[in-house]
């Protein structure tokens, strides 16, 4: 019985409501990410501005290590399938693994934004001294000249990763949608306060956010028509009622087709994608890192909740959509890519691509497509913040070297740097023996295997497309004559260790994939809960 059936009940019969009964322990990880953002934000009204930065990162670092220790004990536990917080949040293998490895992939992004360059705390990192003064004015250069930190991001990130590992786990849309908006508007303040190139960075802020406000309403207005159609909200409600076959089923399409305008934009997919390259390139390079792994792992983890939940059993009206998305998103974001010529803007292609393929696990709508689905996704989030990470390393007098021309001749002036950027390219590729190979065999394998041989035919093609590009960059870098006031790289020792952690992923993943490909088909034993 559900809860609102037990209240309907005792009210009938003239008792008490019942207090609502929640089991803390099972939805602790988010609790911890949350309380140590709270508390961030106590250390910014509290501690002098000369002690936040050495008080925000522990605090940081320790919210996301005991969110992750947590996570891994639930998932020892017998491999958990039930639900907590009153039937808002489910906890299971795969909702499990995907919080897992959102909080890893945060910790490393962390480094990153915790750098504050070469370990000097007095320069100030990727973030603007003051975010309130205006790009160019007096305050900023004052700002800048006291030393100011850019402390806010630690609270703010904080509470980004709440949403992140709250979206997937959500049971029904308003809880999904208040998880989509924890994770949202974090990220839009943060994507503002680049220290370089600020009119680029708030430019960039204000485009995700007058389009990520739009996508919400979508996904409101489609959980709106769902309910209208099913009468509640919880996904498992909404699948028995379309099993029923009962209902308008134009309300029935119609929420679906805006739920998935919204969960799609979070994750780039062709035709919402036109917000990534510029919010990609304008964002601190830190936080480009952290969205484009534990954004979109969150946001594969929502829409495989979503399909494999709510609409199982209308597979044979979704899958036909999912897959012209699929190769619209894996075919453009290849093509378009080969005509960027900003780094970041390329990686930016490039995570559109990847997401088309990730699709093609969606698609497969089984167990070997969800595993493939949550090692990809494992894998690939290790390589963006590698790879980003290297970006911030190489630094001209404008800040970072953005334009593809300022990386030639990269290769003579620091070959392991160089080295380093071309095996991540290679590994997005999907060169054997790195964890891009593994992945993409994966999915495709379980794509073929539920009979989607046309999209791995079109998979394969765009990866091929996709590997120009890459290599175009390894042919740039060493195999073209560094400038004479060519970049330089500059690299702080957190930063150092972020590369180091990407590097032996992508290694240790490609070379040695089965035990984590066997636990994530252990966490998919049970597929989600209902």
């Amino acid at each position: 019985m559900s809860t609102s059936s037990q209240v309907s009940a005792v009210l009938a019969q003239g008792g008490d409501i019942p207090a609502p009964h929640i089991e803390y322990g099972q939805i602790a990880p988010l609790l911890l990410v949350l309380g140590a953002a709270v508390v961030g934000v106590l250390v910014e009204a509290f501690v002098g501005r000369n002690a936040r930065y050495y008080v925000q990162v522990p605090i940081a670092f320790l919210g996301l290590a005991g969110g992750f220790a947590w996570t891994a004990a639930l998932a020892w536990r017998d491999n958990p399938h039930h639900v907590a917080a009153e039937g808002a949040l489910g906890v299971d293998g795969p909702t499990l693994f995907i919080q897992g490895t959102i909080l890893v992939l945060a910790l490393v992004s962390l480094l990153l934004i915790a750098e504050r360059g070469g370990g000097r705390v007095t320069t100030g990192g990727h973030f603007a001294a003051q975010a309130s003064a205006l790009p160019g004015s007096e305050a900023e250069q004052r700002a800048g000249e006291a030393g100011f930190l850019q402390t806010e991001v630690f609270p703010l990130m904080m509470f980004a990763v709440g949403g992140m590992i709250m979206f997937p786990a959500a049971n029904d849309l308003l809880t999904m949608f208040v998880a989509l908006e924890v994770m949202s508007l974090p990220l839009y303040l943060l994507c503002g306060l680049a220290r370089r190139r600020r009119l680029l960075s708030q430019e960039a802020a204000v485009k995700y956010f007058l389009l990520g406000a739009f996508s919400s309403a979508f996904f409101l207005y489609g959980a709106a028509l769902l309910y209208g159609y099913a009468g509640s909200v919880r996904l498992s409600d909404i699948s028995a009622q379309i099993g029923k076959d009962a209902g308008s089923e134009t309300l029935l399409l119609a929420g679906v087709a805006l739920l998935s305008v919204g969960l799609l934009f979070k994750l780039g997919g062709v035709p919402f994608h036109m917000w990534k390259p510029d919010v990609y390139q304008g964002a601190p390079t830190p936080i480009t890192a952290l969205m484009a792994s534990g954004t979109v792992v969150a946001a594969f983890g929502g829409i495989l909740r979503v399909y494999y939940v709510a609409f199982e059993t209308l597979r044979w009206d979704w899958r036909p959509v999912m897959w012209g998305v699929a190769i619209l998103t894996m075919v453009a974001g290849s093509i378009i890519a080969i005509t960027q010529t900003d780094i970041k803007r390329m990686l930016a292609y490039s995570s559109i691509a990847h997401a088309g393929f990730l699709l093609m696990g969606v698609i497969a709508s089984s167990p070997d497509g969800l595993s493939s689905t949550l090692f990809y996704l494992l894998a690939y989030g290790f390589t963006s913040v590698g790879a980003f990470a290297v970006v911030t390393m190489v630094r001209d007098a404008g800040g970072e070297a953005g334009h593809l021309s300022r990386w030639a001749g990269l290769g003579k002036r620091s070959p392991v740097v160089a080295g380093v950027f071309a095996f991540f390219l290679l590994a997005f590729a999907g060169i054997p023996l790195t964890s891009g190979f593994t992945g993409k065999f994966a999915v495709f394998k379980a794509a073929v295997e539920e009979g989607a041989t046309p999209l791995v035919i079109v998979a394969v093609l765009s990866s091929a497309v996709a590997a120009f590009f890459y290599v175009r960059v390894i042919v740039v870098m060493f195999f073209s004559e560094p400038d004479a006031d060519g970049p330089v790289v500059v690299a702080g020792p957190a930063t150092a260790v972020a590369v180091a952690l990407g590097v032996t992923a992508t290694v240790v993943l490609g070379v040695i994939p089965q035990p984590v490909l066997d636990l994530a088909g252990q966490a998919t034993t049970h597929m989600f809960v209902r």
